[in-house]
């Protein structure tokens, strides 16, 4: 089989994250009927290359100084990998920082990629390890300067001349076709606004046509997952009726998956997706509030989530998305566990009167003098353990912080994200949001990363 022209492409770079990080160095070697060439260059980052990353790669501050940009040497670099194959190690990678930096300079960038990882991967299924030292080790590659990028550059090379002579040529073949295949899409999505797509965590909505919205969804790599969406062998049929509907894909990156959950319960909320399963609305929210009728005697009180004030109550148990589910849960633990329904509230009868339950032994006999209230009353707080509310652990807010985003938090409710210190004043600032069932079960799996407000984070 004959392949286009193709460009091994290593790089090295100040962290591992194309939005944040920048490049340091780039290596290109171009393979093509008229043969082999070899390119390199430092590339100043403009940001400071950090120890670690210095002791990795050799590439110091000090080598960069006097460096060419990356925005000089855009075109000399995009001359050299147009029409070419792009194959890289581990290719997301290089790719996703490329198209970052092209982007900055005002370049637009696309190219067929393929990554060696994928292709040791469906070549070799019998190793475990692909990454590039086991390449080396597993087929005797020759290292002339690792973690450097031209040195790296070669041994890909070096493995593809390998590839090309060890496996069959029609098996070669079929692996570089499917490794490189264009994702079915849609037929009303136009092909460009896929190589948009970011990498990396955050929201994607999907919109129909008249910008309805469709469908909203969270990933910690969005582009994989987006794609997922639009296989040709489609799991179910709504699977196939949502990739027909899609016009439009819009993305909101986070710094984390925190962020990303909080923002997807929030959208699904106000644009109710006809594809979601519509995670309820606070309407109907509501607690069991323990209150004290008279000393030792508690009684549960329905409160509607609406009527919470700034600062929760002690002795709150649920979120119940309605009334009829927590009248339900309350009827079911008083079964169980032998409580008065007289003194839950759930039955009327007069003072001294027993109440059903007791008739029927599932009731210990509070309500007719046989049990202490103060030991119904314990009893009680046993059985709705489970379902207490946690308490707020901080005398005020907190703040969560995820990339270069902080997340602010008080009272288990998410005031909001914010990328420096003014914005989280204004934050403070704003009107305290109700009380949401979904980021209260976010938040809580997340406490012990949160930290008191005082001081605030440094942007």
């Amino acid at each position: 089989m004959s392949f286009p022209p193709l460009a091994f492409v290593d790089l090295e770079t100040t962290g591992a994250t194309a939005t944040a990080d920048r490049i340091t160095e780039i290596g290109i070697i171009e393979v093509d009927e008229s043969g082999m060439r070899e390119w390199s260059t430092l590339v100043n980052p403009g940001t400071p290359i950090s120890s670690f990353i210095e002791s990795l790669t050799g590439i110091s501050n000090a080598m960069v100084a006097n460096a060419p940009a990356f925005e000089d040497v855009a075109e000399e670099v995009l001359e050299r990998l147009n029409g070419r194959l792009f194959i890289a190690h581990n290719a997301r990678f290089d790719y996703g920082f490329l198209k970052n930096e092209f982007k900055r300079s005002g370049h637009d960038f696309r190219a067929t990629v393929l990554c060696t990882v994928k292709l040791s991967r469906k070549l070799f299924p019998q190793h475990a390890r692909h990454n590039l030292d086991s390449l080396v080790a597993r087929h005797g590659l020759i290292v002339s300067a690792r973690h450097r990028a031209l040195g790296d550059a070669r041994l890909i090379h070096q493995f593809w001349n390998q590839v090309r002579d060890d496996v069959e040529p029609e098996l070669l073949a079929a692996t570089v076709r499917q490794l490189t295949a264009r994702p079915s899409l849609p037929p009303n999505l136009d092909p460009a606004a896929i190589d948009e797509l970011p990498d990396g965590t955050g929201v994607y909505l999907f919109y129909g046509e008249n910008n309805l919205p469709l469908y909203v969804g969270k990933s910690k790599e969005l582009k994989k997952r987006i794609l997922s969406h639009f296989a040709a062998d489609h799991a179910a049929a709504r699977e196939m009726s949502l990739a027909q509907q899609v016009r439009r894909i819009e993305c909101i990156e986070t710094g984390g998956e925190i962020g990303a959950l909080l923002k997807e319960a929030a959208l699904i909320k106000s644009l109710q997706p006809i594809h979601n399963r519509t995670l309820r609305r606070n309407e109907d929210l509501c607690f069991w509030h323990l209150v004290e009728a008279r000393p030792g005697e508690w009684r549960p009180r329905l409160l509607p989530a609406s009527e919470l004030g700034p600062r929760l109550q002690e002795h709150l148990y649920g979120p119940f998305k309605t009334t009829r589910e927590a009248n339900r849960t309350l009827t079911e633990l008083a079964k169980e566990h032998r409580l008065c329904h007289a003194l839950l509230g759930l039955e009327k009868v007069k003072p001294g009167k027993p109440c059903f339950a007791h008739q029927l032994q599932q009731c210990k006999g509070v309500c007719v003098g046989k049990e202490p209230v103060s030991f119904h009353s314990a009893r009680l707080m046993a059985a709705l353990g489970r379902l207490r509310l946690a308490p707020w652990p901080f005398p005020g807010a907190a703040w969560l912080r995820e990339g270069e985003e902080v997340h602010l938090i008080d009272q288990w409710r998410h005031l909001g994200t914010a990328r420096g210190e003014a914005e989280l004043h204004a934050l403070l600032d704003s009107p305290m949001p109700d009380f949401d069932r979904d980021s209260y079960r976010i938040l809580h799996k997340a406490v012990e990363r949160m930290v008191p407000l005082a001081p605030l984070p440094a942007a």
